[in-house]
């Protein structure tokens, strides 16, 4: 469980990183794949993307469903550790290098103010949402797509979909993977209606931005008791494209899936994709109550998720962002590179044609 990740000592005495250069951020926090670091928005210039951690986490007293606030806090970091061990770009799988044909850079963090962290008022989170759409403005600016590591909204969703949706010139999809909905009228940790919270992101994102438009939503992944039957047919009868977990398990398929991808793109200028990581929940190469109060039966799988990764990359997309990653496990960090490098291996393979 999560009191037994090891530390960066213990990770780097890794064979694995025996005579490599491997670019540090900080003094415990390597780039991510060990690709070059920008630390402004000039050294961005040519890079297709940019990784950006934004640790938040959305707390009061110390804790996040169950588990200390400091655990979440690290997955940034953690991913990026574990990015690390990995020698190249070079996709096995499907036999492309990644980084022969694309620049990755790493961003750094958003200067998230720590007392964000510890006392969640309005304007403290405000403060850093704020700093996250400055990073994913100075990589979009750069022509780069912005990659967000996070683990709470609205600092790894709402604050990614925001600058998106202000640049657009039209219609914006969403691709979402989730367990919980998240649209419930206003945010619970405040109760300020600017804020789009946690419980509250992506309803604020379409009540905030009209060219967010539902019917260019794709929902994947929600499932059991978890919501008010008017709170889905409320999306359902603006035209929402929702695949539920038993749906995914039974008629459709992971390839049927792959294939109502493209509900998110017809219309749009900018296509917007979210990974909430607790859509793994039960389910996958992790124990299921490693998220605590928020692990649901029928989860996703890794496998799962890292094919419509790649599905998503060969679309192409504007943006991309991570939450609730669950805390302390090795292989589900891991997890996280590999739903990156196979998105950004989509896109190259579509630029090779061989999309």
């Amino acid at each position: 469980m999560s009191n037994a990740y090891p530390s960066w000592e213990e990770i780097r005495k890794s064979h694995r990183f025996a005579g490599r250069e491997i670019p540090m951020l900080l003094p415990d926090m390597p780039s991510f794949m060990a690709q070059p670091i920008a630390r402004t928005k000039n050294e961005l210039r040519g890079a297709g993307a940019a990784i950006i951690g934004a640790p938040y986490v959305a707390n009061a007293g110390g804790m996040y469903a169950g588990v200390p606030a400091t655990e979440w806090l690290a997955g940034p970091k953690r991913v990026r550790q574990q990015s690390a061990r990995y020698p190249s770009g070079y996709v096995q799988d499907l036999d492309v290098d990644v980084f022969e044909h694309m620049k990755l850079m790493d961003f750094g963090d958003a200067e998230i103010p720590e007392e964000s962290n510890y006392n969640p008022t309005a304007e403290n989170i405000l403060r850093a949402q704020a700093a996250v759409e400055a990073k994913v403005n100075d990589a979009l600016d750069a022509g780069a797509i912005p990659i967000v590591i996070g683990q709470n909204s609205p600092c790894g969703s709402y604050a990614i979909a925001k600058p998106i949706a202000e640049r657009a010139s039209g219609n914006v999809g969403m691709i979402s993977f989730d367990t919980h909905w998240d649209s419930n009228p206003i945010d619970r940790l405040t109760k300020d209606p600017r804020i789009a919270g946690s419980s509250n992101w992506k309803a604020k994102t379409y009540e905030f931005h009209p060219n967010f438009t539902v019917k260019n939503l794709v929902e994947i992944g929600e499932r059991g008791m978890l919501e008010r039957r008017e709170l889905v047919h409320s999306y359902r009868d603006r035209g929402i494209h929702f695949y539920p977990m038993w749906r995914i398990r039974t008629d459709l398929g992971i390839e049927g899936l792959c294939r109502e991808m493209h509900h998110a793109y017809e219309g749009t200028d900018a296509v917007y994709v979210h990974y909430d990581m607790d859509v793994m929940g039960g389910a996958g190469p992790a124990p299921g109550d490693i998220l605590g109060e928020l692990a649901e039966p029928i989860g996703m799988s890794d496998y799962e998720v890292i094919r419509c990764a790649l599905e998503i990359g060969k679309r192409g997309f504007t943006g991309a962002s991570f939450i609730c990653i669950p805390p302390g496990s090795a292989v589900i960090y891991r997890t996280i590179v590999y739903v990156i490098m196979f998105m950004l291996a989509g896109r190259v393979l579509a630029g090779l044609g061989r999309g």
